[in-house]
């Protein structure tokens, strides 16, 4: 999805959420207490979080292309976990209760296989481009969602206008990929409703997460939500007898670069940049990679994969951007007294 590549922080994670237990309220709280970055070192960790969480979803499909997709998804962060567990450890972080692994098997499956599974098996059948802007809706489905479940008051008529927005888009794009072939051709109406239902899922677990027992650590937290997701990931692939149709001898180096820059610096440096800017930036400034990333993805796409721009995407990639942009600052410009929902995306990044 990348984490956050989204996980539970709040911020997690991703998923970033704001990360494992700390939510963007707390860690913005915690600015006062800390000297103030290098202007540089913002721009680069900014540079960072766009550039390098916009592109992972071309990063997927290049993977993809001779790895099956579960079972690079599942590997991924099954060893981003690893890694990102072992600084934690580094960091003496504490160890984690029974209580702290359950919530990290629940966010890990809904963000990690239900999130960025989905969106890995999702680019099998569209391009990377378009994918990054399906998932976009996600700050739409927690508002949402967040309202239904009684975590949020009922959204304002801007906030209406901006979740009318995201789903006249999304209708848009999925209009004229319902008209299937017969000729055994590709169906991206497949792909597009695979990735509806991701962001659902992924919305859901990153609620879940605003109230769940984490990890104090963001690190340890997103670390332990990538072993669990990881973990069932590769479950999943081998259920599916993924490992049957893999043969290593015939990974292009492609696909094993990309993989490479996935596991290192699309979780790992990526997460680590989102981290350190929620830690020293206003969490609403933060926020706006939720709309830059899409236009990153498309971009690289269209430049490296040959993905093609048409006018009926360019529309409704303006419309949900927009919309989520909308969304996010309405919801940001809320009284303090009130907790903005929309922040909640942050765990879903972790998943990228």
């Amino acid at each position: 999805m990348t984490l956050p590549e989204h996980f539970s922080r709040e911020p997690a994670s991703k998923s970033g959420q704001e990360a494992g237990g700390c939510s963007a309220e707390r860690m913005a709280d915690c600015v006062r207490f800390m000297p103030a970055p290098k202007k540089i070192w913002i721009i680069a960790a900014f540079a960072a979080l766009y550039v390098i969480w916009g592109s992972t979803y071309l990063g997927i499909r290049f993977a993809i292309e001779t790895v099956p997709p579960f079972l690079m998804a599942g590997t991924r962060f099954f060893l981003a976990g690893v890694i990102m567990y072992a600084i934690a450890r580094w960091q003496d972080a504490r160890r984690s209760t029974w209580a702290e692994w359950r919530t990290a098997l629940i966010v890990g499956a809904c963000l990690l296989l239900g999130g960025n599974g989905g969106v890995t098996v999702s680019e099998k059948y569209i391009a990377s481009g378009l994918a990054a802007v399906m998932v976009a809706t996600v700050p739409i489905y927690i508002v949402l969602l967040g309202w239904l479940m009684g975590m949020a008051p009922r959204p304002k008529p801007i906030v209406w206008l901006g979740l009318a927005g995201g789903f006249v888009g999304v209708a848009i794009l999925l209009a004229p990929a319902l008209r299937f072939s017969s000729n055994g051709g590709s169906h991206p109406a497949i792909g597009m409703s695979i990735l509806l239902f991701s962001s659902f899922v992924w919305s859901a677990g990153s609620l879940y997460s605003r109230t769940a027992k984490s990890a104090a650590s963001p690190f340890l937290a997103a670390a332990q939500q990538m072993l669990c997701g990881g973990f069932l990931l590769m479950l999943a692939g081998f259920l599916a007898g993924e490992p049957r149709r893999f043969h290593p001898g015939s990974m292009s180096i492609l696909s094993l670069g990309a993989f490479a820059y996935l596991v290192l610096i699309g979780a790992i440096v990526g997460f680590t940049a989102y981290i350190w800017l929620l830690r020293h930036c206003d969490p609403a400034k933060v926020a706006t990679y939720a709309y830059v990333n899409p236009i990153v993805a498309v971009l690289l796409g269209a430049a490296f994969a040959g993905e093609t721009l048409r006018a009926r995407t360019l529309i409704a990639a303006g419309l949900i951007i927009g919309s989520v942009a909308l969304v996010i600052t309405a919801q940001q410009l809320k009284p303090k007294a009130v907790s903005p929902i929309a922040a909640t995306v942050a765990p879903a990044e972790c998943a990228r």
